[in-house]
């Protein structure tokens, strides 16, 4: 192990940081910035003050923190901060499934749910060479719900690592989500934990399993984006967790 790698393994000094805007969003706070000045301009100061208030909100929906990325390849990252709503057994997307996908056999999935107040950039699971991204135009029904993964516009991503093992997760619209960002194409070579897009105002997530390979978190527990472990791979061993 390098030295600078032994420092940060071994608890070096980080210090906390506001978290950058991400450039997707700062036009959509301008915006909100420049309707505010208005309504203050024309003494209404009433909405003047709600519009500071949806400003802010604004900017903070699109922040992009940094994340600390597990380096373990075993390790498949979470790739959205929210709420675990679902632990599934189900069959792969059939935009994902098949020989050169994910195969036909059914698979755990992990539902990751995003509000409003959640950060919204996602990130890969696992690192390695991105082999499909298939968008499909579809509802807004509410993301939490099980049929969305089948009714709502979708994304979905697959992603092949160095020694074959894939991975495919998918990006979720829901009720106000109206747009899905993707910032990488077929081809692209991404790390663990990279960012990949995002879904403008409240979605969800979908992460599919490789065989052999049990989750590591619950439902009802959060998530954070490039740093909760979903699951080791290979690793089996089932948790359980209670609300306290």
């Amino acid at each position: 192990m390098e030295n600078d790698e032994l420092t940060v393994a071994l608890g070096g000094n980080v210090k906390w940081r506001f978290p950058s805007v991400h450039a997707e969003g700062i036009k959509f706070g301008l915006i909100s910035a420049a309707i505010t000045a208005v309504l203050f301009l024309v003494g209404w100061e009433i909405p003047g003050w709600l519009m500071v208030m949806v400003t802010i909100w604004v900017f903070a929906f699109f922040r992009d923190p940094v994340r600390a990325v597990p380096q373990d390849e075993r390790a498949i990252v979470a790739p959205a901060d929210g709420l675990v709503t679902l632990i599934q057994r189900v069959p792969p997307p059939r935009e994902m499934a098949g020989v050169d996908g994910l195969g036909d056999q059914p698979m755990i999935r992990v539902s990751i749910f995003m509000s409003v107040f959640d950060v919204h950039i996602n990130r890969t699971p696992i690192g390695g060479t991105v082999k499909s991204v298939v968008y499909i135009s579809g509802k807004f029904l509410n993301a939490d719900l099980d049929k969305a993964s089948e009714d709502n516009e979708r994304q979905h991503i697959l992603i092949e690592r160095h020694d074959g093992l894939r991975v495919g997760f998918t990006q979720i619209a829901g009720l106000v989500a109206r747009r899905i960002v993707p910032f990488v194409k077929p081809g692209d070579m991404i790390a663990a934990g990279q960012r990949i897009g995002l879904i403008r105002f409240g979605s969800r997530v979908d992460v599919y399993l490789p065989a052999g390979t049990a989750p590591r978190v619950v439902l009802g527990q959060r998530t954070v984006a490039g740093e909760t472990i979903l699951g080791q791979i290979g690793d089996m061993r089932v948790i359980s967790g209670i609300q306290q």
